[in-house]
């Protein structure tokens, strides 16, 4: 909570004017009577400081500025997206699992690869491993590993993050130059998705590889 005027506890504060000018250590209230005899309040703006910081400003205008730099940096935020695999997924539904990632990352988002294991496939875990490192090796011009693969209960999952803009270069580009759509959708940009790192959400609305397959079936026909 921001203390301002007669609310500012501390007895002696170092005061900054409007102009950024440093006006020296004085008591609260000396700085209170500089604030009010130029029609300005009294901000303390670092109170962890020792003595705290106390700028001489208008208070309506300060509260203003620092909601609009909340704003903005809320819609830069990064999102986590997700993207699933099975131990069967064959090459039709990676290629277009790792054009929807390619997508997600081109957007600079950290991205969650799940391999998820049913019935038997849980006898062969290390399968999961080897599908994951080939994600990595496949998207090495895009996505730099955040978190190594890791195995945990039923699934191995890892996270990757998007290179800088300028070394990212994609390579699934799919149906005729056209890009798979997004797994989410957008009502919520800028909006940033908590994910537990250990968890793995069973419940993403991801579509399904036969969802998928179905859909790249459809496009292909439309072309």
């Amino acid at each position: 909570m921001t203390r301002i005027n007669e609310r500012i506890r501390a007895p002696k504060v170092r005061v900054v004017n409007s102009r950024g000018e440093q006006l020296g250590v004085m008591s609260s209230r000396e700085a209170l009577e500089k604030a009010k005899s130029v029609g300005l309040d009294l901000v303390e703006i670092a109170g962890q400081a020792d003595p705290p910081v106390c700028k001489i400003i208008d208070y309506g205008k300060y509260k203003y500025t620092q909601a609009k730099l909340k704003k903005g940096k809320t819609k830069t935020s990064t999102r986590m997206k997700e993207v699933k695999f099975r131990v069967g997924t064959g090459d039709h539904d990676y290629n277009i699992k790792l054009g929807r990632a390619e997508t997600f990352l081109e957007g600079s988002h950290k991205v969650r690869f799940v391999l998820q294991f049913r019935g038997r496939e849980n006898a062969h875990k290390d399968l999961g491993f080897v599908v994951l490192n080939r994600i990595i090796q496949d998207l090495k011009s895009m996505a730099a590993v955040d978190q190594p693969p890791r195995l945990n209960g039923r699934a191995v999952a890892m996270i990757l993050s998007p290179l800088p803009a300028h070394q990212r270069k994609r390579h699934f580009h799919l149906f005729h130059g056209e890009l798979i759509e997004d797994d989410e959708p957008d009502d919520d940009e800028g909006e940033e998705e908590e994910l537990d790192d250990d968890a793995v959400d069973e419940s993403s609305d991801i579509s399904t590889d036969e969802d998928e397959a179905k859909e790249g079936a459809t496009s292909g026909a439309g072309d």
